[in-house]
C-alpha cells in the first residue's frame, strides 16, 4: 500500500503548514530546487517561483484560489535539456496534464522532476481573484477559502473560473506525491500519499506521521464530478446552439481583436513560430480595400473568426480545459468553452484523453490501420 502522511496543522493554519512540508523535502540532498506559487511582493497574485534557499517559502502559498498562469511551460523549459539536478514542481492538475501532453511532445522530460500534484477545488480568473483578496493578507484568505469549502460554504460572492466549474479531473494523475484537499478540514490536518516510488522514497524520508486513508477524499470526489459534469454539458449544449452556424460563430468571436493573447496563455501551444506571425497575414492595402468593396463593408480586424478555426484545428486533441485562454483575454470572448465543445468531440473521436497517460500517444502521432475503418472505406 502506498505511503499516506499527514502534515499536522497548527494555530498558524494550512500555508504555514505546507511551507514547513516543501522546507523539509528541499533539505533532501536528491532535491536542488521547488517550484511553486509564491506571493513575492508581500501580497497580491501568487506567482510560479523556483525556490532553492528554504528560508524563501515564507511566502508560498500552493492553497490560493488564484491561477494566473498554467506552469506547464515553464516546466518545459526547466526540463528540457538536462540541468543534472533534480527539483520539485507544485502544480494542479490541469497543468501537470499539460506537461505530461508537452513530454509526449517531447517538449521536455520528467526524468528530473517531481510532480506534486494538489488536488484542486477551482480557482478565480484574475480579476475575480483580486476582488475575491480584497484588503485581506493573502495567506489568510487562502485559508479562509479552503475553510468555507469544508463547511459547504461559498468562499466569496463572486463564483469560479468558468473553466474550473466544469473541470471533471479535480485530483492529480501521474504524479510522484498527491496533496489532498478533498473530504477533510485543512485547518486541523492535510493528508499528502505517495504516488510513484520516487515519491514514496523522498515521503518515506521525511519522517511524518502515517494517515489511514479513509474514504471520505473519495467521496467528495465522486460528488464534485458529478456536478461538475452537469455543468459541463449544460456549457456544452450552450455553446453548440450559439454557434451552430458560420454566423453565430462570427459573432460569438465577435469581440476577438486578435490579440494572440490566448495562443501564448496555451500550456500546449509550442510551437516556435505561428504562421499568424508571418508575412502571410500581412496584407497590402489593396487588399483591404478591394474586399470592402466587394462586399460593402469589411470587419476590421480581419481573419478573427480563421485563427480561431485554425487553433482549434491545432490544438482540440490536446486541449486540457485550463481556461488560461479566456483568462488572457481582454475582451471577455468565451475561449475555453468554445474549445472545450470542440475539443470533447474531436477527443471522442480519437479515444483519447490528453495528459492522463503518458503510455497513450498523441492523436495523428501515430497510424492505426483500424482507425476510421468507416470513412476509409467509403474512399476505397
Amino acid at each position: 500500500m502506498a505511503t499516506t502522511v499527514r502534515i499536522e496543522v497548527g494555530e498558524n493554519g494550512p500555508v504555514p503548514a505546507l511551507q514547513d512540508f516543501f522546507r523539509k523535502l528541499l533539505a533532501d540532498e536528491s532535491l536542488s530546487g521547488i517550484m511553486v506559487p509564491v506571493h513575492l511582493f508581500g501580497g497580491g497574485m501568487p506567482m510560479p517561483t523556483l525556490v532553492t534557499d528554504p528560508a524563501q517559502l515564507d511566502r508560498a502559498d500552493p492553497l490560493a484560489p488564484a491561477f494566473p498562469l498554467n506552469s506547464a511551460k515553464l516546466v518545459s523549459r526547466l526540463s528540457k535539456g538536462s540541468a543534472g539536478e533534480r527539483f520539485a514542481v507544485v502544480m494542479r492538475p490541469c497543468e501537470i496534464r499539460a506537461f505530461v501532453e508537452l513530454v509526449k511532445l517531447n517538449q521536455g522530460s520528467l526524468e528530473e522532476v517531481i510532480l506534486i500534484g494538489m488536488d484542486c477545488p477551482g480557482a478565480y480568473d484574475n480579476m475575480h481573484y483580486r476582488e475575491f483578496l480584497g484588503e485581506r493578507e493573502p495567506m489568510a484568505a487562502s485559508a479562509d477559502f479552503h475553510k468555507a469549502l469544508a463547511e459547504g460554504r461559498k468562499p466569496a460572492a463572486v463564483d469560479l473560473a468558468g473553466a474550473c466549474r466544469v473541470c471533471e479531473h479535480p485530483t492529480p494523475q501521474g504524479t510522484d506525491m498527491v496533496v489532498g484537499l478533498f473530504g477533510g478540514d485543512v485547518s486541523t490536518g492535510i493528508q499528502v500519499m505517495a504516488a510513484s516510488p520516487r515519491g514514496e522514497a523522498l515521503l518515506g524520508a521525511m519522517g511524518l506521521p502515517a494517515q489511514e486513508p479513509g474514504g471520505k477524499r473519495e467521496a467528495a470526489v465522486a460528488a464534485l464530478v458529478s456536478e461538475r459534469e452537469v455543468a459541463r454539458d449544460a456549457m456544452f449544449k450552450d455553446v453548440e446552439e450559439r454557434t451552430s452556424t458560420l454566423e453565430k460563430l462570427a459573432q460569438y468571436l465577435g469581440s476577438c481583436v486578435n490579440c494572440y493573447n490566448c495562443r501564448v496563455a496555451c500550456p500546449v501551444c509550442y510551437c516556435k513560430e505561428c504562421v499568424f506571425n508571418t508575412d502571410v497575414f500581412e496584407h497590402k492595402p489593396w487588399q483591404y480595400l478591394d474586399w470592402a468593396k466587394r462586399k460593402g463593408s469589411l470587419k476590421l480586424p480581419t481573419d478573427t473568426v480563421f485563427y480561431h478555426l485554425t487553433r482549434m484545428a491545432h490544438m482540440s486533441t490536446a486541449c486540457v480545459g485550463c481556461g488560461q485562454c479566456s483568462n488572457a483575454c481582454p475582451n471577455g470572448v468565451e475561449v475555453v468553452e468554445l474549445f472545450r465543445t470542440v475539443a470533447a468531440r474531436t477527443q471522442k473521436s480519437f479515444d483519447y484523453e490528453p495528459g492522463l497517460s503518458l503510455d497513450q500517444a498523441p492523436p495523428l502521432t501515430v497510424f492505426r490501420e483500424d482507425e476510421y475503418q468507416d470513412t476509409v472505406s467509403h474512399l476505397a
